[in-house]
């Protein structure tokens, strides 16, 4: 059978046809990939006419179609069903693609002719790609002697190897600690369902009669704020943070504190103090300073608040307050104060009509969009559904992918991807994914979904719209190719629906009886929103100056004990309190380790400043309106990279992004 990569899908929107793609074919295809770029690159190089915008930009845009075929099917599976086989395949080819980059970045005969385009005449967007080439291939190295260039490359696969390395055995430690119970009684305060899916989740891994709570990706999991149990909350607490620090073939401390020296010595070959500096280098932050400034102003008062809050916990408790017990005692608060009982909401939660009634249907409302969920395509893995997503007048936009339960082979946590980018210059329109965990009932039962997993599902449809969306010429540009502290702004902003009157009342409905969700209910939940924004700040910005610290090691430092390292770096930043632990410790930082927010993790922060800024707007503009929506849209989310961002915003709000919103938000004000 002929390899499926090597020519463009004729399915709609080109979606990948994943029926007939076999493990087989993504080696064979990655390697043909590399030969065809490379030609193409040659022929650039070798062409004998002036370089010009034609000649050597669009040809490049155009370079590496089957290159980017495989990548992005394989990179969405490694991360969603890898399994063994596609591991072993990781393994291998993770070093090749960073070779790869590393030949067209460090061509020289390349960079010569890119610097040689005129940039005269050029329209706004062929301009800033032209500027955007050279910025990139200078970021690379392209200007670094031959001996720099050496070493660099060097650096750039050994990185590539421990960040699959990482990955890989985050997951095997991740599946290993899971808690398996013997007893129902020992999961007392779960609801039914919850009940039923760890009983279904032993059985799968091989444990008939018992009880498996598998790990989400940050600390905190959801059950420690149900269970009863102490000591169960206890176990459960520990397995979570001690991922990656146990001894044995899983441990990820070693790649860490290796990653983040490599990352200092290739930041200082490139000419940066620490590799923090190269990576916000071309971020919309204003500068590497101005980001510790915003986080250091932030972190006084989100201890503070989170002090605060532990002592009205451990009012509560009658005893010295754990970290196991805070989520547990955070919920008796909040049911105590504010009337609310957010896992008594999960009834009201249930998948399909969150997707359909409640995230379709505001985007319907707000851009005039279109749903109809198309069986006959198939996705990567049988769970994987589809839909083509349809303007309001008709005309197809795309296609969007929901992958929505958890399984031993998917990583943790909830991502976008994009198999197929929209690009005039290609004529292509996008093919985006939803990944998300949610624990999978037995059959014939609903999936109920607790308030955070809803959350979730509205935040990366937020990066879904992002994708659809775009309206740019060259791939490049397209979509979610934005900086990593613009990326997550769309998203968050997308969360505000969940809530908003109109969609909550069409969504949230009970799964057996039809009620609908109290108003009265909705109004407590959105005046308890502040409740926990301590706790909830605190360990986000552990996380955050953790990943900062890593990342702002002097070059040839070696860390020898991370776990030490990781302690002093929370005390230095002000964020140690033994009770909130960070939202990811360096065991399981997959963002910063395997997930290319390296020195970025503050951008959901920095982000959070547009977001809650652009919430103001849409509140006082009349809320979900076409009009509303067709503003953001043309202004913002169609814009992709083809402008400044921060531009596309000013374009959008009329100034720029206040502050207020965000610490009014978070109980900072």
């Amino acid at each position: 059978m002929s390899n499926p990569f090597l020519e463009p899908s004729t399915l709609p929107y080109q979606l990948p046809p994943f029926d007939r793609i076999e493990d087989g074919h993504y080696l064979p295809a990655f390697e043909a990939g590399f030969a065809e770029q490379l030609a193409e690159i040659g022929a650039i190089t070798a062409n004998p006419e002036p370089a010009d915008f034609e000649n050597t930009i669009t040809a490049l845009e155009r370079s590496g179609q089957v290159l980017q075929r495989v990548a992005a099917a394989f990179h969405n599976r490694s991360s969603a069903d890898s399994t063994a086989a596609i591991q072993e395949i990781e393994t291998h080819i993770a070093p090749r693609l960073a070779e790869h980059s590393d030949n067209i970045h460090l061509n020289r005969a390349l960079f010569e002719r890119l610097k040689a385009v005129p940039a005269d005449g050029l329209d706004a967007e062929p301009a800033r790609l032209l500027a955007e080439y050279r910025r990139r291939f200078t970021a690379a190295g392209a200007e670094l002697d031959d001996a720099a260039q050496a070493r660099l490359r060097e650096l750039n696969a050994e990185l590539s190897e421990l960040s699959t390395e990482y990955q890989q055995r985050l997951l095997r430690d991740t599946n290993a600690s899971a808690l398996l119970l013997d007893t129902a009684a020992e999961l007392d305060g779960l609801p039914a369902d919850d009940i039923a899916a760890a009983e279904a989740a032993a059985e799968a891994a091989g444990h008939p009669g018992r009880y498996l709570l598998t790990l989400i990706l940050p600390t905190s999991q959801p059950a420690m704020a149900l269970l009863t149990d102490r000591a169960v909350r206890r176990r459960l607490y520990e397995l979570s943070v001690n991922r990656g620090f146990r001894e044995g073939p899983d441990n990820t401390l070693e790649l860490a504190a290796r990653m983040a020296a490599l990352r200092a010595d290739r930041a200082a070959l490139l000419g940066f103090d620490t590799y923090a500096a190269a990576a916000t280098d071309d971020q919309t932050a204003p500068s590497l300073g101005a980001i510790r400034e915003r986080l250091a102003a932030l972190a006084g008062p989100a201890v503070r608040n989170a002090r605060a809050e532990a002592a009205e916990l451990e009012a509560d408790a009658g005893h010295p307050l754990e970290p196991w017990d805070w989520a547990f005692h955070s919920e008796r608060v909040r049911r105590s104060k504010y009337d609310v009982d957010l896992a008594a909401l999960r009834p009201y939660f249930e998948l399909d009509r969150v997707l359909k009634d409640g995230i379709f249907f505001a985007a319907g409302q707000l851009y005039g969009l279109r749903f109809t969920e198309r069986p006959d395509l198939t996705g990567y893995h049988p769970e994987v559904r589809v839909w083509e997503v349809f303007n309001e007048d008709g005309s197809g936009l795309g296609l969007f992918l929901g992958d929505y339960y958890t399984r031993d082979t998917k990583n943790g946590g909830a991502w976008m991807n994009s198999f197929v980018e929209q690009s005039a210059l290609q004529g292509t329109r996008a093919v985006v994914v939803n990944n998300l965990n949610i624990p999978k009932p037995p059959p014939g039962e609903p999936t109920l979904l607790s308030f955070d997993e809803v959350v979730t599902a509205f935040h990366e449809f937020g990066h879904a719209l992002h994708g659809l969306f775009s309206n740019v010429t060259y791939p490049t540009f397209s979509g979610t190719s934005v900086p990593r502290d613009f990326v997550e702004y769309p998203s968050q902003v997308n969360e505000m629906w969940m809530l908003w009157p109109e969609v909550v009342a069409n969504y949230a409905r009970h799964h057996e009886t039809g009620e609908a969700l109290p108003q009265e209910v909705i109004d407590r939940v959105t005046a308890a929103s502040t409740w926990g924004e301590g706790f909830a700040t605190t360990e986000y910005l552990g996380a955050t100056l953790l990943d900062l610290a890593w990342h702002s090691l002097p070059p040839g430092t070696t860390v020898e004990d991370p776990a030490a390292f990781e302690q002093q770096a929370l005390q230095e930043a002000g964020v140690d309190f033994a009770l909130v632990p960070p939202r990811y410790r360096t065991g399981y930082f997959k963002h910063i380790f395997a997930g290319g927010y390296a020195a970025a993790y503050y951008a959901y922060i920095w982000s959070e400043v547009l977001d809650a800024d652009t919430v103001e707007w849409f509140k006082s503009s009349g809320g979900l309106t076409r009009a509303n929506g067709d503003t953001f849209r043309t202004e913002l989310l169609s814009r992709g990279n083809s402008i400044d961002p921060l531009q596309a915003f000013r374009n959008f709000r009329g100034r720029d992004a206040e502050l207020e919103p965000l610490l009014k938000r978070r109980g900072l004000a």
